[in-house]
């Protein structure tokens, strides 16, 4: 006995899925075309062993990716789905919580930015990058923000730069966030909480 074939997901349907996913993370425009393809994909796996005449589904499946683009457009035309709007803001809140230049670009590709945009809203600007650094040394317990704040070992001075550039910070900047004094690190923090 076949089963029944669940609806091919059309444009309205696609549109919901793409709101609801919208209303709980932040995403790009290649994070919402990841989420509607994994759904067509979901939806044909679901096909085999139906009374669907296999010949038509990728037809159907073919069908089901055109109206994902046109929901896709839709909600950039909307602004609801604005690539350079997320950027700025992951870039803003992965900055104030210590992360490197470096890092926060590797974060935007991965989540589908376009690399003229990754360049357009990481600001090169030393004191900011300099800033987050001193953060991942006050996460990370390391130069000002030491527990026991006497001259390092060698050895504890090289796992500390090992620490900042596995973060993404140049050998400059860590040597230069590690070796602050906690109250000019504090002022620093400040700035950066205040956003330079």
């Amino acid at each position: 006995m076949s089963l029944h074939s669940p609806p091919l997901p059309d444009e309205a349907a696609l549109y919901e899925a793409a709101l609801r996913y919208l209303s709980r993370f932040a995403a790009t425009r290649t994070g919402v075309a990841r989420m509607l393809e994994r759904r067509i994909k979901r939806w044909s796996r679901m096909m085999e062993g139906t009374d669907m005449d296999q010949a038509a589904l990728p037809d159907a499946i073919h069908q089901a990716q055109q109206a994902a683009r046109k929901v896709i457009e839709r909600l950039e035309r909307s602004g609801v789905l604005d690539d350079a709007a997320f950027a700025a803001a992951r870039t803003s809140s992965l900055t104030r919580a210590g992360r490197s230049r470096r890092a926060v670009a590797a974060h935007l590709v991965a989540k589908g930015v376009p690399p003229e945009l990754v360049a357009q809203s990481l600001p090169d600007n030393p004191e900011l990058e300099l800033a987050a650094a001193v953060k991942l040394t006050k996460r990370k317990k390391l130069g000002p923000f030491a527990v026991e704040r006497t001259t390092p070992t060698p050895q504890a001075r090289q796992r500390a730069l090992a620490a900042m550039a596995r973060a993404g910070f140049d050998g400059r900047t860590s040597q230069q966030a590690l070796g602050m004094e906690r109250e000019e690190a504090e002022a620093l923090l400040e700035t950066l909480r205040s956003g330079i």
